[in-house]
């Protein structure tokens, strides 16, 4: 029978397309038919728990319980009582008789969870039921069968634990009939991005909020992160942004801002903050206000010219006054907007002459540089947003009109 590996997917909510999670599925849907016990390994938050529900769900089990159970979570004193229930008076606080998952599951799957946390004595335990189907209630000396078909997992090499005496061999080896690895996130960065959308589209809906989205730098940077937590975190790093930015366009320096460095720090912030002495973030925010400036310098040259020869731009002033940093301090005397007499006031040697600054190559091949950068990112952003001037200038970190005046002098129209 083929196995449609993408309606399985499409069945329990997974995303991605890299190989590795593929063939896991795969493996986990050849298995399904069978009674092997098989055994989940990965890293945690890869999402291992979703494996014994898609062999579940396609087993002969399927309308039988599913029980799934965290052993990690069960305190050591309880945990035979949970797995395998008790007696009345069996141990202090046992008022009454008590079934256990095994009994609870019978003729169904049971889930059991970080099974490397198990103590030995739970382990013989265990042993027991996977080789006969029998075990005993905590306080009873009546044996008693299930008809269980177990799937393990577990984020630990239980091969060293077998080396250091905390978990038994031939358990390892009866558990372990079909072993299906989960990749981590890191080893699957085609699908950060995919799995990102998924995320911020359901929150969206779960808040009643538009859905936040990432700039090219930003979706750069989550798929060179490491993400140490894997699905997991990068669910929690969705959640966050989109409930507190109230920006909807995030981009790489607001996303770095909501994560800690990555222990390898293999993303390019760390790279080039061990090559410069700045993170990215820095170096794209210093690049753009580089360029900006250029821009407002290339314009005030044009306005002295203009002045010059008999012209008044006041609008210029104006407009360069209203766009001033609130953080600057006002001036103490009264604005005076220069005009062709005041400016024929200033004595020669005081006169900087801005049109030799066009005679000098070594001077010139820095700003044509930073202009080709502006004109594409300027050009880059009107494509993103479909030539919508506001959100190119949110993108941008400038004011519209700015955008209006730099497209209409580089004629990106």
């Amino acid at each position: 029978m083929a196995i449609d590996i993408q309606e399985i997917k499409q069945r329990f909510g997974i995303i991605g397309n890299s190989p590795a999670l593929n063939r896991a599925i795969e493996k986990a849907a050849i298995v399904a038919p069978t009674d092997i016990s098989a055994l989940v390994t990965g890293e945690s938050g890869v999402g291992k728990e979703n494996i014994p529900r898609i062999i579940h769900s396609l087993s002969y089990r399927k309308h039988k319980p599913y029980i799934a159970v965290n052993c990690g979570a069960i305190p050591e004193g309880t945990i035979e009582s949970e797995l395998f229930g008790h007696e009345k008076g069996a141990f202090t606080g046992a008022a009454g008789v008590r079934k256990g998952y095994f009994e609870v599951a019978d003729g169904g799957t049971i889930f059991l969870d970080e099974v490397g946390e198990l103590p030995l004595m739970t382990q013989v335990r265990l042993l027991r039921v996977l080789e006969t189907g029998e075990f005993m209630k905590v306080g009873s000396s009546q044996t008693q069968r299930t008809d269980v078909r177990i799937v393990a997992a577990t984020n630990r090499n239980l091969i060293e634990a077998i080396d250091q005496g905390r978990f038994r061999e031939d358990l390892y080896y009866r558990l372990n009939t079909v072993e299906i690895s989960l990749p981590p996130l890191r080893g699957r960065r085609e699908d950060i991005f995919l799995l990102w959308r998924k995320f911020s589209a359901d929150f969206a809906e779960k808040y009643k909020i538009p859905p936040a989205r990432l700039s090219d730098d930003a979706v750069e940077f989550i798929q060179s992160y490491d993400w140490p937590g894997n699905i997991r975190q990068l669910r929690n790093f969705t959640e966050q942004l989109s409930i507190m930015e109230s920006n909807r366009y995030v981009d790489a320096s607001t996303a770095a801002s909501y994560l800690p460095p990555a222990p390898s720090g293999s993303f390019f912030p760390q790279r080039i903050a061990s090559q410069t002495g700045h993170n990215e973030a820095e170096l794209q925010l210093l690049a753009h206000s580089v360029s900006e400036l250029r821009g407002e310098v290339s314009e005030l040259k044009r306005v002295v010219a203009s002045l010059l020869e008999g012209n008044r731009p006041n609008d210029f002033f104006k407009n360069l006054v209203a766009q001033a940093p609130a953080a600057l301090p006002s001036p103490k005397t009264e604005e005076v907007i220069p005009t062709p007499h005041s400016l024929s006031s200033i004595p020669a040697e005081k006169v900087i002459d801005l049109g030799n600054y066009e005679e000098h190559p070594a001077a010139e091949e820095e700003p044509l540089a930073l202009e080709k950068n502006e004109i594409e990112m300027i050009r880059k952003a009107l494509e993103r947003h479909r030539s919508k001037r506001k959100d190119a200038a949110r993108e941008l970190g400038i004011s519209e009109r700015t955008l209006y005046r730099k497209i209409k002098q580089y004629g990106l129209q």
